[in-house]
């Protein structure tokens, strides 16, 4: 007779648990870092203190004693100020940058395709040579073109629609005027009416089988709330007094209140997040068994949601120092608020008028030796923000070109035969079949692109244009926090980018396949 013997499965030791193992490596990388963190930055203050500089953010509210060429404000009165100038600078190239480089490079990649022996070469070139040539020499390239051209003359004074010198590139142009504000409340009523007409349209379509003109349904009613609102739109000067009523309610409000809303909003993201994360993996007979690093995804998101929302409560009682005397992070929060608000009240006003204001350029006799300057009227291109947009756009451009023929050629072949064969026109079946099914391809690099572009406006530095990194080099040279400013330039930089990823990541999502 024949026993058997059931044998009992052994546990590893913990010393050799591969669970224990993982969570102890990834929690001694996270305080290796924590601890080298803490080292330089221990370091970086005893260098402060050794040098006779304070590590503080004073320099924000204090006067910064300096001018700005162009911008929104050329004689901030704070730092805060100053960096808000710069970060607009940056941002006017970045983003008129992106949608310019994403056209040129467009067309450029089509053209590259293109049978015609002149247009395809001419593509080739411009790709061979702005993309193999350092970005840095073309802004020098572009900034000696227009500072080599003529200067301006007596002779030139008077409006003009248009003129370029090397003071820059004078150009007519349109501003927000009396009614701006309230005009604008029917263009946005208009885009929401024209996307309900549009989807109205091809529902439509797709139920009688019928053509239904949608973008053109679409046009005529965004139009028609233009046009109407360039008349009516003094009714929306109510909205003045409720715009003022909600800056008295948030300058009532507590001071902790608003970096509260702000701490419980990170825990509702993670909150929400850690939610879909367990809805993703839910399957009709439960949930599956879930690995090591789920776990140690969920917990990291919870544990650091509420380390960052203790941290943005910790932040908003600390007490800075404005030009109104000392006050927390909170009141300050709560005051930027309210005096938002406030502004929005003084634009609805129920006033009437042109929405819009059209400015010639001006050349004009200034001061008391009769300087010929451009005048504040128009938009003046200044040299250094054309070298800077010229040269990151082409730059950009190139790349993009290449990525657009990748992505058009990864297109099956037979798409464009099937295209031809029901008598599309070539423009046609590239719009309508071919670069959307490219644009599937080409969306991922395209966002490497877009955050390189952003980027390299750090480069403005090198012509004197006022971006962020200029300004904030002057700052550095004024007030001697380097630190905290280069901590404010990764600051800025990487919310930028993570902003393009993010939204390039949104409309990667939409461009998926989805399958069966």
């Amino acid at each position: 007779m024949t026993t058997t013997e059931a044998r009992k499965h052994k546990k590893a030791p913990i010393w050799r648990n591969g669970a224990v193992l993982k969570w102890v490596a990834q929690i001694m990388v996270l305080i290796s870092l924590l601890f080298v963190a803490w080292l330089l930055g221990s370091r970086a203050a005893t260098n402060f203190s050794n040098s006779g500089i304070n590590f503080n953010f004073d320099w924000l509210s204090d006067p910064p004693g300096i001018s700005i060429r162009e911008g929104i404000d050329l004689t901030p009165t704070t730092g805060a100020k100053a960096l808000v100038v710069g970060i607009i600078n940056t941002l006017r190239i970045a983003i008129s940058g992106i949608i310019a480089a994403t056209i040129l490079g467009t067309l450029i990649g089509v053209f590259r395709l293109s049978s015609n022996f002149i247009v395809n070469k001419v593509a080739a070139v411009y790709i061979e040579t702005i993309r193999n040539i350092p970005l840095l020499v073309q802004i020098f390239f572009w900034q000696a073109l227009i500072i080599g051209l003529t200067g301006i003359a007596e002779t030139d004074v008077g409006d003009k629609l248009i003129h370029v010198s090397n003071k820059g590139v004078a150009v007519a142009w349109a501003f927000p005027s009396v009614g701006f504000w309230q005009w604008l409340m029917f263009v946005i009523f208009g885009g929401i009416a024209a996307f309900l007409v549009a989807r109205w349209r091809k529902k439509y379509q797709e139920r009688t089988g019928k053509a239904s003109f949608a973008l053109t349904y679409a046009g005529i009613t965004f139009l028609l709330f233009m046009f109407i609102g360039w008349f009516a739109h003094p009714i929306f000067g109510f909205l003045g007094g409720f715009w003022g009523a909600v800056s008295s309610f948030i300058e009532a409000l507590p001071t902790w209140l608003i970096p509260g809303l702000l701490a419980a909003f990170v825990l509702f993201l993670a909150a929400r997040w850690i939610w879909g994360f367990f809805a993703a993996r839910k399957t009709p007979a439960g949930y599956g068994k879930f690995s090591d690093d789920d776990v140690f995804r969920v917990v990291f998101a919870a544990v650091g949601s509420i380390l960052v929302a203790f941290m943005l409560l910790w932040i908003g009682n600390q007490v800075v120092q404005t030009t109104q005397g000392p006050a927390t992070v909170g009141e300050q929060l709560r005051e930027g608020l309210s005096n938002l608000f406030l502004w929005a009240e003084t634009r609805f006003t129920g006033d009437s008028g042109a929405p819009i204001d059209w400015q010639s350029a001006a050349v004009e006799l200034r001061g008391t030796g009769g300087f010929v300057q451009y005048s504040t009227t128009g938009v003046v291109i200044t040299p250094p923000f054309f070298a800077i947009w010229i040269g990151v756009t082409l730059y950009t451009a190139s790349f993009i070109a290449e990525i657009v023929r990748g992505g058009i050629l990864a297109v099956s072949k037979g798409q464009t035969e099937a295209s031809q064969a029901v008598g599309l026109t070539r423009s046609q079946y590239l719009r309508l079949i071919i670069l959307p099914q490219a644009f599937r391809i080409i969306m991922p690099p395209l966002g490497n692109q877009y955050l390189n572009l952003a980027k390299n406006t750090s480069l403005g530095l090198a012509v004197a244009y006022a971006d962020i990194v200029s300004v904030g080099n002057t700052l550095i040279n004024q007030t001697g926090q380097s630190l905290p400013v280069i901590l404010v330039w990764m600051a800025f930089f990487l919310t930028v980018s993570l902003t393009i990823s993010a939204i390039v990541n949104y409309y990667n999502r939409k461009l998926k396949l989805v399958e069966r």
